[in-house]
């Protein structure tokens, strides 16, 4: 299959002519910001140990979750007032990891620079593969092969370009 990336360039183009504002033009969010992000976890103490101490994000609640009988809901923070969840299904077989349509392609959460090394190396150090990109960001995947991208651009900037 050969893709058209001149094509998809002068579409791109289009799209931001049509709808991407001047940020002084844009009007306020409606939104708050993003309460949490819930992932599916297959063990939730595998899921806290490798979200809280290897790459230390605190765990800050683990409840039942309402929506299915036996099923833990817990979250931990990444700054910033924002969580990441995640939920359990005992009993139930949801399969492995897969990237389709309408879901999740990556998490990408913003550390500071000194930080993000040391959790690159911690990475290491617990044999997690991972690749490093523009020296600025870590793909790597959890437990349960969500894509994670720890990245040491500030929040709203991407490879120093705003994109807030």
């Amino acid at each position: 299959m050969t893709v058209d990336t001149a094509a998809i360039e002068k579409q791109r183009a289009l799209l931001r002519d049509t709808y991407l504002r001047p940020a002084d033009q844009r009007p306020a969010s409606s939104a708050r910001g993003l309460h949490h992000t819930a992932l599916i976890s297959s063990s939730v103490e595998r899921t806290i140990w490798f979200y809280q101490d290897l790459l230390e994000f605190p765990l800050t609640e683990l409840i039942e979750n309402r929506d299915y009988p036996g099923s833990s809901h817990f979250f931990f923070d990444i700054g910033n007032g924002n969580l990441l969840a995640f939920f359990d299904f005992p009993g139930l077989d949801v399969g492995p990891y897969a990237e389709v349509l309408g879901g999740l392609h990556h998490v990408a959460i913003s550390v500071d620079p000194e930080r993000w090394e040391f959790l690159v190396r911690k990475l290491s150090d617990a044999g997690v593969e991972h690749v490093v990109h523009s020296g600025v960001s870590v793909y790597f995947r959890d437990p349960d092969g969500a894509r994670i991208e720890l990245i040491a651009d500030p929040l709203g900037e991407m490879y120093g370009q705003h994109v807030l």
